[in-house]
């Protein structure tokens, strides 16, 4: 049995994109309330395994979870892209008519505002969480309340979904990075063949340093395919980067990574491992 360390809840999206790369295996959760919690219950625990959402397509970045990987010791293992879904659900035997509140996490409730539009008469409340919303409605009972969550979540806590697909952008994908201590890393990715990593590195505040770095990706073949820099605190208007690579030669990107290295400064490889298809 793995064990895994998730930000959130039973039912969250943490668990739905855990279960789905884990496919077939059993596992066993670590509920989180922060990400920095995750990482904190890895590091007292060096066989279990963690998965941290990095980015979603409406939303963006989630910038603190790349400094809290940077100083862990953790390394990426691999990443799932999960379609976000939100359904409407209630105690069994509700209708939509018999709704007078909502309830999720604000962010979710702002995904599904065109849907909300339509319900004028009911009140939008926000919670911590989606998941623990379904929760709270399945454990007390609450009658003419509706959560907006993962269909995960209204299955674990026996809620009806009374609506499916209620986000208004149904493009909305966030990209889930698996992580697991360096030494297990390295065993559950023996014998693959990574084709994506990630890095972090600083670079002299000389003119054109980037561009060196980026010309030697382009001339072996590297693609960049984000980039990603944040402040580094407490030396004014220098900053960190954060990039993805994916490429077809792995001999190829190690050259390429050889050749940069004199050009960067403190650069970490966070992981090297298979790029996940989008769902």
């Amino acid at each position: 049995m793995k064990k895994v360390a998730i930000q959130g809840f039973a039912g969250s999206y943490h668990e739905v994109a855990s279960r789905a790369y884990f496919k077939g295996e059993e596992l066993e959760f670590v509920f989180c309330k922060t990400f920095k919690d995750v990482f904190a219950a890895t590091k007292s625990d060096p066989k279990m395994f963690a998965a941290v959402a990095i980015e979603n397509t409406i939303a963006g970045s989630l910038l603190p979870n790349y400094d809290l990987l940077k100083e862990s010791n953790l390394s990426i293992i691999g990443e799932y892209k999960l379609h976000i879904s939100h359904c409407l659900c209630a105690l069994p035997g509700t209708t939509l008519e018999e709704l007078t509140e909502i309830n999720s996490h604000p962010i979710a409730l702002m995904q599904c505002h065109d849907f909300l539009d339509t319900l004028p008469n009911v009140k939008v409340v926000e919670k911590a969480d989606t998941a623990l919303s379904a929760e709270i409605i399945a454990r007390d009972k609450l009658v003419g309340v509706g959560a907006i969550c993962s269909r995960l979540a209204a299955d674990l806590f026996g809620l009806e979904v009374l609506k499916m697909g209620v986000e208004t952008n149904k493009r909305n994908f966030t990209r889930f990075l698996m992580l697991a201590d360096q030494w297990v890393a390295d065993e559950i990715t023996k014998g693959q063949t990574p084709n994506k990593s990630s890095l972090v590195f600083t670079l002299p505040h000389t003119e054109g340093s980037l561009s060196q770095v980026l010309s030697i990706l382009s001339f072996y073949g590297v693609n960049l395919t984000k980039i990603q820099s944040l402040p580094i605190i407490g030396r004014e208007w220098e900053y960190q980067f954060y990039i993805d690579l994916t490429y077809n030669d792995y001999t190829r990107y190690r050259q390429a990574m050889d050749a940069c290295r004199p050009l960067t400064k403190d650069l970490k490889v966070l992981g090297e491992y298979c790029e996940a298809e989008t769902p």
